[in-house]
């Protein structure tokens, strides 16, 4: 049994794109993961050391009692990567109030109901890592980005200001920030990144970051990881007329 196995790390958004990358990579390095998501169908991952915990972020009615029980079972997560999250671009006035909660809901609010519940035994244990899912769109905001862009620039404060707050504990509080990554992430958008190999991020790039920021020595922290696709370009694909 390798040190990694040792260590549990919690990952929301397990089931696809950028979090079932980090989960797949995870695993094959020997960490146990407890995966969180929706809806597992896709992902029937058999790992020994995988737990799938259907979970809907986004219902925040029903998250601090799912978190309790999670905790109840998981009494010793030694980290988590928090991916969960969706995109909707427009501008401003082309969202509904109910479309700006629940963006909102899902991309920000959720990650501080997720990290609250898991601050007191990480700190009673005086280690770990909490590594945020960014964006490029906490960086700058960007036309049509208004409401994606306001939930990733709280989550990069929520990650500063938790590093000062948690440093003491023994925390590591990252954030890593992709730009343009080949996942699933487009498929209900109306734009996506380029065809070529250096338009857009693999997700296996993403997951590579974050086993770095596992696995760096204890006393060192990377604050804040910005991955950009070498070339970036957009393309607007026509929608299909049948």
């Amino acid at each position: 049994m390798t040190q990694q196995t040792q260590k549990t790390i919690l990952v929301s958004g397990a089931s696809s794109g950028i979090g079932r990358a980090v989960t797949t990579l995870l695993l094959e390095q020997g960490y146990r993961v407890t995966g969180l998501a929706r809806d597992f169908s896709k992902f029937p991952c058999r790992d020994k050391h995988f737990t799938a915990v259907p979970m809907d972020l986004s219902d925040l009615g029903k998250l601090p009692a799912q978190l309790d029980a999670l905790l109840g079972k998981e009494t010793a997560i030694d980290g988590v990567v928090c991916c969960a999250g969706s995109g909707r671009f427009g501008s401003l006035e082309e969202f509904s109030y109910t479309q700006i909660r629940s963006l909102l809901d899902l991309n920000l609010t959720s990650q501080i109901y997720l990290v609250r519940a898991l601050l007191p035994g990480m700190k009673q244990r005086d280690s770990g890592n909490i590594i945020f899912m960014g964006s490029e769109a906490a960086l700058a905001g960007g036309k049509r980005g208004a409401i994606y862009s306001a939930a990733k620039f709280g989550l990069r404060g929520l990650a500063q200001a938790l590093r000062q707050e948690c440093a003491a504990s023994g925390l590591r509080i990252s954030i890593i920030n992709p730009g343009m990554v080949k996942t699933g992430f487009f498929d209900e958008l109306d734009f996506k990144p380029g065809d070529a190999a250096d338009n857009y991020i693999m997700p296996e790039d993403v997951a590579g970051a974050v086993q770095m920021i596992l696995e760096s020595r204890t006393g060192t922290v990377f604050d804040e990881i910005n991955l950009s696709p070498q070339k970036k370009v957009i393309r607007f694909p026509k929608p299909d007329k049948n």
